[in-house]
């Protein structure tokens, strides 16, 4: 019996591949992948050929007779129809292969959802596709894309000592075979096959200094620090508000509302895309306002040494930090927060989910409920003058610990 355009459409991706006949020789192979693809088997000069019509449904059931018809028609001319495949054939075949290509899926993947993230965090993910993996298997159809054509991708960016990145690039490369799915060009995703293919990479976790007492001693060197006034004020400042490195040196002067004691980070700067609140304690309140006369006409609160129209170098507090004599491997910018967290929860016993807020981290509650900006701000504050005063003590040597684990 011949095909018709149900039993096409309507055609499961099997086990093995198989064969759909329809007439004179012409059938659909369907992959156990989930591609369909129209083939005429003739002979020509004694030998047995197959030639390639294109794919459905690029190519429809109709538009493959046609071209089966005009290829019958070149063997009764004794032309071999695979040395004079019909342009129409031809073009339909290569424009499905370019459209569902791995390579034109992941950048229309790529331009949907990259405006909403950070512009260094885009750069990233488009570099590491251009360099390593549209070379490879870029111009392969997606679907037809094997777990161990990935994994030799993969490894070729281990072998040049990348692991964490390759584990990265294996990420990257399951959202676009899950976008081929949602989209109708994909069957399944291989890279859920390679679970356990590639080594775990170490994890590395940010110098920090959790040590009550050298944390004293790291607030004594802040201040004695012999560096710009702006720069001392951001490192005192970053203690006490425990923000990410990038957070803190784009702070601009409108987003501190002295009223309310609090710094209001806008969305588009937050990692998670949400804005954020920080309380300011009487100690961080102080010191903005000592900053202010120096700096509070431009936009930014930690400006650049060489313009005030651009924030602070990324590098700046990390090279304070070296300039006072504590190595990449002692403490660094982000570390602050993992100080910040360690002790409110081991020393003071704050409530976890106080301070996994604060720290703009992506926590849901029991009723699963994503973050919200103004969710437990009263025992936050009093969290981080807590904080503050802790600091205080442990700089002048005498701290005190006052736990708090209100549950309201």
């Amino acid at each position: 019996m011949s095909l018709n355009d149900p039993k096409v459409k309507n055609a499961k991706p099997k086990e093995k591949q198989y064969k759909l006949s329809d007439s004179d020789g012409m059938y659909l192979l369907v992959t156990p992948e989930g591609g369909k693809y129209w083939r005429l088997k003739y002979r020509f000069g004694g030998k047995e050929k197959t030639l390639a019509l294109g794919a459905y449904p690029d190519v429809s059931l109709a538009d493959a007779r046609e071209d089966k018809d005009d290829a019958r028609k070149l063997l009764k001319a004794g032309v071999d129809p695979g040395e004079k495949l019909s342009k129409k054939a031809r073009k339909a075949a290569i424009i499905a292969e370019a459209a569902n290509s791995f390579e034109m899926i992941a950048r229309e993947w790529f331009q949907k959802f990259s405006p909403t993230w950070a512009p260094g965090h885009a750069q990233t993910i488009i570099s590491r596709l251009e360099r390593d993996v549209f070379p490879c298997i870029g111009k392969q159809v997606l679907r037809e894309i094997t777990p161990p054509e990935l994994l030799t991708v993969l490894r070729r960016v281990e072998s040049r000592g990348a692991l964490e990145t390759a584990h990265r690039i294996k990420q990257i490369c399951g959202q676009v075979f899950r976008y081929g799915i949602a989209t109708g060009r994909g069957e399944r995703d291989p890279s859920g096959d390679l679970k356990g293919a590639l080594p775990q990479p170490e994890t590395k976790h940010f110098a920090a200094i959790t040590n009550p007492a050298e944390i004293g001693a790291l607030l004594r060197a802040i201040d004695g620090y012999q560096g710009t006034f702006t720069v001392k004020c951001a490192l005192r400042l970053a203690p006490l508000v425990f923000v990410r490195p990038g957070e803190l040196r784009k702070a601009e002067w409108a987003e501190m509302d002295f009223a309310e004691a609090q710094w209001n980070i806008p969305g588009e700067r937050m990692k998670m895309k949400e804005p954020h609140i920080v309380p300011l304690s009487i100690q961080a309140v102080e010191i903005l306002r000592e900053l202010y006369p120096l700096t509070g006409s431009g936009k930014y609160v930690f400006p650049s040494l060489r313009t005030a129209a651009r924030p602070m170098s990324e590098n700046t507090v990390n090279a304070a930090f070296r300039r006072m004599g504590f190595e990449k491997t002692e403490m660094s910018g982000h570390g602050l927060r993992a100080m910040a967290r360690t002790l409110l929860d081991e020393v003071h016993g704050v409530r976890v989910d106080f301070i996994e807020h604060q720290l703009a981290h992506a926590v849901r509650d029991f009723n699963r409920q994503a973050y919200n900006r103004t969710k437990y701000l009263p025992q936050r504050r009093e969290m981080m003058q807590l904080w503050a005063d802790y600091l205080d003590g442990l700089k002048n040597g005498a701290a005190k610990v006052i736990p708090i684990r209100s549950a309201s």
